[in-house]
């Protein structure tokens, strides 16, 4: 259907059928106050499209591109090469939808894709069940706190957070828990070489709910979840493990086979790219089957139809959002289909093979950085093991240093001091990432620049 604007005649018609005789008459419950009272300043009422066109091509050469400069950003959203495969298969008719399948007798394909991706999830994650999929990392880490809860029926209100869990996920945590009265204990972050697994442990007592840990953490280092495990259970709390990269469980042990009983993460780094903060893919499943009713969100199933023949339904929709919204345990009423299908389809070219393969190239091609990088006069390297993302202690204000080798076209890690910026101790720490996209070359050209600006 063509878009055509409305006619004079349109708007009168609409206005008469609700009784209003002006478009004014429409904000009459909006305080005069809150009205603009004329065209805002400096902005024109209208161009051309190709005025448009050249003015935002304008301003986008004013940013410095992933894809322009050495690349060294991490810290939850990673930048990986996703094969022009991905996005053709994407993009076929069989696939290309924004539809959501709460009638799945005609969406049998986007429920096959769902099938496989949360099979796909739960290899990955070593669980039993993963779901369909949520929004992102930072909101399904929200969920798995509040599903331990429901688990622990409301009798254990304590929730231990890693100080070394990504500050953003923590703050979704503590945001959302002033509405269901969780007790969030949570510890500033340990610039030390290993995790703080002793003073995290020291933190949980029979009131805890559950205990969440970042694997790998928020400065790279990877924490002894099997030992956080065997803490947590002995005082009848569940780990939730936290992943924001999902390359690492191509090089490390699953958080399922250590113990973690909810494995939630960030999918972004498998087939959907960094897209300017969004749309993400988050990703959720649990170890143990007798917890598939307590997830949020959506399941599909296999199953045979009348006939025998191999068929797929939603299994379980864990809002009820049509008939039973009282006994829902999330909010959430669909999932990411699209970065799901991105994320199944990329998996599904690498294969167990092509993804471990991916995962020691990047774990080789990071060691070479931290080589290289603690080398340079004033820098020390802060890990004492790391996947493909570690912290360097550079002497001076990160933030200011990331700023100046901007300038010299290097975008070179984000500062610690800037993700917290209420803590103390951490303004001259820089978290570098390093994926199969980094070539030795962008690290001889981090190593220069460090060598001018620590001067």
């Amino acid at each position: 259907m063509r878009y055509l604007p409305l006619s004079d005649g349109d708007r009168a018609e609409m206005l008469a059928k609700v009784g209003a005789k002006s478009i004014d008459d429409l904000f009459v419950d909006v305080p005069q106050e809150a009205r603009l009272s004329g065209l805002v300043e400096g902005l024109p009422t209208h161009a051309s499209e190709m005025a448009v066109e050249k003015h935002m091509r304008a301003l986008s050469k004013k940013n410095l591109a992933a894809a322009d400069a050495p690349f060294f950003l991490g810290a939850g959203a990673y930048r990986h090469h996703v094969p022009a495969s991905v996005d053709h298969i994407i993009q076929r008719g069989e696939f290309l939808t924004a539809y959501t399948p709460y009638q799945p007798e005609i969406a049998q394909g986007t429920l096959q894709m769902l099938f496989e991706f949360q099979s796909q999830v739960a290899r990955l994650y070593g669980c039993a069940v993963a779901n369909a999929s949520m929004y992102d990392g930072s909101t399904a880490c929200w969920e798995a706190v509040a599903m331990a809860s429901r688990i622990a029926r409301g009798k254990k209100k304590k929730v231990v957070l890693s100080g070394a869990l990504h500050p953003h996920y923590a703050e979704v945590v503590r945001t959302m828990a002033k509405f269901t009265e969780d007790e969030i204990a949570g510890a500033p972050p340990s610039l030390t070489p290993r995790p703080d697994d002793d003073g995290l442990i020291a933190r949980i007592d029979e009131e805890t709910s559950c205990v969440v840990v970042q694997y790998p953490d928020i400065l790279g280092r990877i924490p002894d979840l099997k030992r956080i495990a065997e803490a947590a259970h002995d005082k009848g709390a569940l780990l939730i493990a936290v992943n924001t990269e999902p390359v690492a469980l191509g090089a490390i042990e699953a958080p399922g086979n250590l113990g973690a009983d909810i494995v939630v993460g960030e999918g972004q780094s498998i087939g959907v790219g960094l897209q300017f903060g969004g749309p993400y893919l988050g990703l959720f499943a649990v170890k143990d089957e007798k917890h598939v009713r307590m997830m949020p969100g959506r399941l599909c199933g296999e199953t045979v139809d009348a006939e025998g023949k191999r068929g797929y339904v939603l299994t379980l929709s864990t809002r009820e959002q049509h008939i039973r919204r009282e006994k829902a345990t999330s909010n959430i009423c669909t999932n990411s289909g699209l970065c799901a299908l991105a994320f199944s389809v990329h998996m599904t070219l690498l294969g167990e093979k092509g993804l471990r393969a991916l995962a020691a190239e990047n774990h080789r091609l990071a060691c070479i950085a931290a080589d290289r990088l603690s080398a340079v006069p004033g820098v020390t390297l802060l890990n004492a093991h790391f996947f493909n993302e570690f912290t360097l202690k550079v002497g001076r204000d990160a933030r200011a240093l990331v700023r100046d080798l901007v300038e010299k076209g290097i975008l070179a890690g984000v500062s610690l001091g800037r993700l917290y910026p209420d803590s103390e101790g951490l303004d001259d720490a820089l978290l570098v990432a390093v994926t199969e996209t980094t070539s030795e070359e962008d690290i001889d050209a981090l190593c220069g620049a460090l060598k001018e600006a620590l001067k």
